[in-house]
């Protein structure tokens, strides 16, 4: 009979009591019916039979349900499985064992199931985030590239094609980092190729925005919607660029420094006054700098260019009509500079000799000027060589004009009276007097200096035209007579008071008045009532028996038209005023031109 039951006992108990109950049930109304026995068997034997069916079904749909729950376990494990290598967790899967060990098939399916959504989320996180580091690597890699970032469906990203571990997501991270820094660099170089290219066209009076928009329109300010191109072939297009506008600024930089150059060639020759200068300062200033310090805008540009091309071009026209001017200016100065040193200018450009050549157009008036600045440059260096010597002669002529100025002083008889400003000259007899005996000296060490320059240098000092040593040697020469002449005339003065006191004595003191006004008349002296006799302040000096002393204003004053004549001057000796070896010793001789010798010094 059907006794066989699973479950609790409680539940066993009570389905054998509610069997039993329903077969005495079954039992009795088969007798009230009045089965057979063997009709009562087969018909248990079918019930029974029946319940076997119904058990044996209820265990194949067990069975089949311990094998789907095995199958979910299994697919489920799978699942885990890859989601742990996708996501690369390495601890779950340890957990995962522990508790297939210890539950049902249900409990192991119901513990797994939560951990499958779990790494199924963390998963769908994980996918986020790879798609959003690859979408930004794609972006910038398309930026870099040129080509763009590929809009539209994201790339799809599989379990078997993606490994989305930690280590992996790392790895896309670092390289997103590491374009975003390339990204930032390129940037940068684009911006500073950006800035120099407006500085360039800001000098060279380009368009910048049509020069950038050339190379990318996303460079140009004004575009709206252009991401700046950061691309290979931007930045070797701005290369190209910035090369081509260098080259350009170099260009016009050379030309304009040989346009100014010219303008300032023409300044010079022209002699333009400041005034008209001032227009072209700032262009003037800007070739005081390096090519690399010119960022002024406008600095370079054609228009600049063209007006100092426009400038030279109207001096150019200009310059034929003054250059003779200019010319006979120069030939000037130059004589200027050789009257200033005392030496003779070059004949080859004289002014008469200028005048005509550039008149008969034989000669370019630039050359004649050339030569003519280097004559004076050649002057100034000679100036130079002979500046210690000329600053010797000049103390020297000084000391023989206060010389000069003792002799006419010592003349002046109220030199002693108390008129005002006689102690002045006073001081300055007492000065001249020192500076006169320091004469001979300063005439020997000119003469040695003198030699000294003419030894080094291989060339004579010539002193308008003539040998200074000569005139030196001169002037000693005379100097000597001149003392030789003063001492005879002390010795003619000392006779001459012998005689007047032998005359006072044979004739009286008071001569006649005859013979008072011939004497006067005769010998220009003066005669007073005690029979002395005064020098005229009106005669020279020394009377004209003197020898006169030629220093090198007397030589120049005999020479000073030598600039208008164009000859050089002869170094022949001077001759001087012949002097008489004896005087006569007779009262008319001693009555005639000689004055009273001024007192020694």
């Amino acid at each position: 009979m059907m006794t066989a039951a699973f479950g609790s006992n409680s539940i066993s108990f009570h389905t054998s009591n509610t069997c039993n109950t329903l077969l005495k049930e079954l039992q009795q109304l088969w007798t009230e019916i009045g089965e057979t026995q063997a009709d009562k068997d087969r018909m248990l034997m079918e019930l029974e039979r029946e319940c076997l069916e119904i058990y044996r079904r209820k265990v194949d749909e067990a069975a089949n349900d311990k094998a789907r729950l095995h199958q979910s376990i299994a697919s489920m494990e799978a699942e885990v499985a890859m989601l742990i290598a996708t996501l690369g967790e390495i601890n779950i899967n340890s957990q995962v064992h522990s508790d297939k060990k210890a539950k049902s098939l249900k409990g192991q399916l119901a513990s797994v199931r939560p951990l499958v959504e779990d790494l199924k989320l963390k998963k769908e996180e994980r996918m986020k985030q790879f798609a959003d580091i690859k979408s930004q690597i794609e972006k910038i890699s398309g930026e870099i590239s040129g080509y763009g970032s590929t809009s539209g469906s994201m790339t799809a990203l599989t379990l078997e094609e993606q490994d989305l571990s930690v280590r992996k997501l790392t790895e896309h991270q670092s390289k997103l980092r590491g374009l975003q820094k390339e990204k930032s660099e390129r940037l940068q170089k684009v911006m500073d190729y950006v800035n120099e290219v407006h500085t360039l066209c800001g000098v060279l009076s380009i368009d910048f925005g049509q020069t950038v928009s050339d190379i990318h329109p996303s460079l140009q300010g004004s575009s709206v919607g252009l991401v700046t191109n950061i691309s290979d072939s931007t930045l070797e297009g701005l290369d190209q660029a910035v090369l081509k506008l260098k080259t350009e600024k170099k260009f016009r930089f050379q030309k304009l420094k040989d346009v100014a150059g010219s303008l300032f060639e023409l300044w010079n020759l022209m002699d333009t006054s400041k005034e008209d200068k001032a227009s072209f300062l700032r262009i003037t200033s800007v070739l005081g700098l390096s090519e690399s310090e010119i960022v002024q805008p406008g600095a370079l540009s054609p228009e600049t260019v063209q007006q100092v091309s426009a400038e030279v071009e109207r001096l150019t026209k200009l310059k034929t009509s003054r250059l003779k001017e200019l010319v006979m200016k120069k030939r000037s100065e130059l004589e200027d500079l050789c009257c200033k040193i005392h030496i003779q200018p070059d004949q080859s450009t004289a002014a008469e000799k200028t005048s005509a050549l550039i008149d008969s157009g034989l000669v370019d008036p630039c050359e004649l000027l050339a030569n003519i600045e280097a004559q004076i440059c050649k002057v100034k260096d000679e100036a130079f060589n002979r500046k210690e010597i000329m600053e010797r002669i000049d103390r020297w002529l000084s000391a023989c004009d206060e010389e000069k100025w003792l002799d006419d002083y010592n003349l002046d008889h109220n030199r002693y009276s108390a008129v005002r400003g006689a102690h002045i000259n006073l001081k300055r007899a007492e000065r001249a007097r020192i500076m006169i005996n320091k004469i001979p000296a300063m005439v020997d060490n000119l003469i040695s200096k003198t030699l000294s320059w003419e030894e080094e240098k291989q060339k004579l000092f010539l002193y308008d035209g003539v040998r200074l040593v000569s005139i030196l040697e001169d002037y000693k020469q005379a100097r000597r007579l001149k003392e030789e002449e003063k001492k005879r005339a002390r010795d003619h003065k000392k006779l001459q008071d012998v005689l007047l006191t032998e005359k006072e004595s044979m004739y009286g003191s008071k001569p006649s008045p005859r013979r008072s006004n011939s004497f006067r008349n005769q010998n220009g002296y003066r005669a007073y009532g005690n029979g002395s006799v005064t020098p005229s302040p009106r005669r020279n000096s020394l009377g004209a028996a003197t020898p006169e002393l030629l220093t090198p204003r007397s030589y120049s004053g005999r020479h000073n038209g030598y600039f208008k004549e164009m000859r050089r001057l002869s170094t022949a000796p001077l001759n001087f005023v012949a002097i008489p070896k004896e005087d006569t010793m007779s009262f008319s001789s001693i009555g005639g031109s000689e004055p009273e010798s001024p007192p020694q010094v």
